[in-house]
């Protein structure tokens, strides 16, 4: 029998009791930060797989036609070209049709991301599936989860908690994207370095990685950080930064911003201020995720570099979903998503069709 239907019953017997005797308590506790074993996914595309989602194939439900009960916790599907396409793989994957029965629930928020966790659990799902917007705050609801039978599997983004509080996660290493992309600018060799740093939402997996480098970097290369500021992943944002850079008449030759929609703004301030950018032009411009629209101005010369995070996760953890229903060990607790950064001067049209989101 499965833990969380002993844990139902329980329930249940306390709720009984509790109609007699009026009383009951629940309580939790904080947990460490060990590091998980760790395998690198394939390249799906490598693979002969595809890597623009579209996951309908068989699922995991049981032999007796049971929906498995998943809950999934994401960051806004409007966030990004990333966040859409990675969201778009999910609803495709769990469906009913490949045998799960799947809520979602989105926010950009720590807080409202745990209530809604906490819920999923009082709900009874058989799995909850989380990409988590900050990395702290994550261990009493994983032990929540893990009291109840709950299995947790992360997605996407990394969290500051201790891997025996959840089955597995399907990550990129964000830290290795951020290091790629400095170690590009880095081999650029140009005289000076006037960088405007474009951060991402503060505190999320994918800022601090992709920030922790530049940083580090420009610390021990006499690198110059002329404006560092979050755009929270928003176009709008990131043009009125480097709008207020340019007005202040800030010298810089850089345009470091830590995704597509950012750097998208940023070249918005740049063309109105009549600044030219890309290939041999006055400013560097470089972002992240390889919405296809970027990688077609990556193309066109327009854009310098772009690092690829891979959101077609589904694919994995529904392979881990197969495992746990049939009581297997995870071995490999952490799978790291195959990921590259493309050169202007280098990318071809294949690439843009093949890695394009």
């Amino acid at each position: 029998m499965k833990v969380k239907k002993i844990f139902a019953m329980t329930v249940s017997m306390a709720l009984c009791i509790a109609m007699c005797a009026g009383c009951g308590s629940t309580g939790g506790s904080e947990g460490g930060n060990d590091t998980p074993a760790t395998t690198k996914a394939p390249d799906a595309a490598a693979e002969g797989g595809s890597t623009e989602g579209g996951n309908t194939d068989g699922g995991s439900a049981p032999a007796s036609g049971e929906l498995i009960k998943v809950g999934i916790i994401n960051n806004d599907p409007n966030e990004s070209g990333y966040r859409t396409a990675n969201d778009k793989d999910l609803k495709e994957a769990f469906s009913e049709a490949n045998g799960f029965k799947a809520d979602f629930s989105y926010s950009l928020k720590n807080d409202e991301q745990i209530a809604a966790a906490q819920k999923y659990i009082q709900d009874e799902v058989d799995y909850l599936l989380l990409s988590a917007a900050d990395t702290a705050g994550w261990d009493t609801v994983l032990k929540d989860a893990q009291a109840a039978g709950v299995q947790v599997i992360l997605f996407d983004r990394t969290i500051d908690a201790d891997p025996s509080l959840y089955a597995a996660s399907v990550v990129s290493d964000m830290a290795k994207e951020g290091q790629t992309a400095v170690d590009w600018l880095k081999g650029q060799n140009l005289g000076k370095y006037e960088v405007i740093h474009l951060q991402g939402v503060m505190g999320t997996a994918a800022q601090k990685g992709r920030s922790q480098a530049l940083i580090d970097t420009a610390a021990s290369e006499g690198w110059t950080i002329v404006e560092e500021q979050t755009a929270e992943w928003n176009a709008e944002k990131a043009q009125q930064i480097v709008q207020s850079a340019i007005d202040s008449n800030k010298s810089f030759n850089v345009i470091y911003a830590e995704n597509d929609d950012m750097a998208k703004g940023a070249v918005a301030a740049l063309d109105k201020a009549n600044i030219s950018h890309g290939v041999g032009k006055d400013v560097i411009v470089m972002g992240f995720d390889c919405n296809k629209w970027a990688l077609e101005e990556l193309k066109a010369g327009n854009w310098n570099y772009d690092g690829q995070c891979n959101p077609f996760q589904s694919s994995y953890i529904k392979d881990i979903i197969t495992k746990l229903q049939n009581g297997e060990t995870i071995a490999e607790k952490t799978i790291i998503m195959d990921e590259k950064g493309f050169d202007a001067a280098t990318i071809t049209q294949e690439d843009v069709d093949k890695y394009g989101i």
